[in-house]
């Protein structure tokens, strides 16, 4: 596939003198050339899955990568990435461990860096893009390596950030197995009992994640299903531009228990390593849209605790009764109503509103 686009991509780059096109500009040329009539046609093909033709190679190839990694790494017994970090990644004693080094090493480490900057990227001033909060600090906690995740990492790294004066931890990774869930359990229980707000993004397997084979980790219930431990995690779902059935992105999972509320995350554009910017998608830059919402809120209103910041999120947000696909699949329709426990989406004129009568008693939720 990569061949046969980026082969395309060329000789229509070509034909039109430029390498930036627009699904338009390809249909209407006229030719007679059956080579060129075929790399219009891969082109056109193409447009359903991306409106940039150079942004769906560059997506291609980091699949690519991501799946020869998987298979290198991730899914080879026989690799032992754990021997340079140096300790037991199932003893949660064994601390001490890692360099306190948040950068990226490689270029296409950039997956922290966007979505930090869809939460906090300065604001109105003329370059790039402008992040959700005026006035947030990111604590960068690198517990994520390429593919997966320990729990015994996650779970020090939640405490690790309420520790430190984190207010809310936005957490744009997860994982369909955990075998020391109840570590994390514990963590998420500690950052509520210290009034801190967990954001998490819901996954990208288009799945129902309220079934008990589709759970997601990390958590905030011991089964599935069951009820929340804890009132402090908000799990949120990822939204298209296009408003109407195709407004859920086709990769975002969903769920009337499990999943809270959904926001933006399908082309989105935002800050990557080496001062650049670039569009990206996925229920993990959906959920920085509402740690910036949580944010902006606290920044306002700090006497505002987590489960009340969380409360006037999912109470002030948009709802629909439009029927929307899920998973990609018109026959899984549903009513957006019935696809997450709020029935909304986020929108932070609204929440901010709320915010302003709850914090000065006008408003009880």
């Amino acid at each position: 596939i990569l061949q046969a686009v980026s082969q395309s991509h060329e000789a229509v780059s070509k034909h039109l003198g430029k390498s930036n096109y627009t699904k338009k500009e390809v249909s209407a040329i006229k030719t007679e050339d059956p080579a060129l009539q075929q790399n219009i046609a891969v082109l056109l093909q193409m447009y359903n899955f991306s409106d940039s033709i150079p942004d769906l190679i560059e997506e291609v190839k980091e699949g690519i990568k991501h799946f020869s990694d998987q298979l290198n790494y991730n899914l080879n017994v026989n690799f032992s990435g754990r021997d340079a970090v140096g300790d037991n990644p199932y003893d949660l004693m064994d601390l001490g461990y890692g360099d306190g080094n948040p950068q990226n090493r490689f270029p296409d480490e950039k997956h922290g860096t966007h979505v930090a900057g869809i939460i906090a990227a300065e604001r109105n001033n003329g370059r790039g893009v402008n992040g959700v909060a005026n006035n947030a600090q990111i604590m960068s906690i690198r517990a994520v390596p390429n593919g997966d995740e320990y729990d015994k990492d996650i779970a020090l790294g939640i405490r690790y950030a309420v520790d430190n004066g984190a207010r809310i931890i936005n957490c744009s990774f997860g994982k369909s197995f955990s075998p020391n869930s109840e570590w994390v359990f514990d963590a998420i229980k500690y950052a509520a009992s210290k009034n801190v707000l967990i954001v998490h993004a819901s996954g990208n397997d288009g799945l129902n994640i309220d079934a008990s084979e589709n759970t997601q980790y990390p958590n905030d219930y011991n089964t599935n299903p069951g009820p929340e431990f804890a009132e402090n995690v908000l799990v949120v779902g990822s939204l298209t531009q296009n408003y109407g059935s195709e407004m859920i992105s086709s990769f975002s999972n969903y769920g009337q228990n499990n999943v809270d509320v959904f926001a933006p995350g399908s082309g989105i554009y935002s800050t990557i390593p080496g001062n650049t910017y670039k569009s990206q998608g996925g229920t993990s830059m959906a959920a920085p849209a509402v740690s910036g919402v949580a944010a902006l809120i606290m920044s306002y209103y700090p006497k505002l605790t987590a489960v009340q910041v969380k409360k006037i999120i999912e109470q002030s947000g948009l709802s629909s009764k439009t029927n929307v696909i899920l998973g990609g699949d018109p026959s899984k329709a549903k009513n957006f109503n019935e696809i997450s426990s709020s029935g909304k989406m986020v929108n932070a004129y609204n929440a901010m509103i709320l915010a302003d009568g709850v914090a000065k008693g006008r408003v009880r939720i």
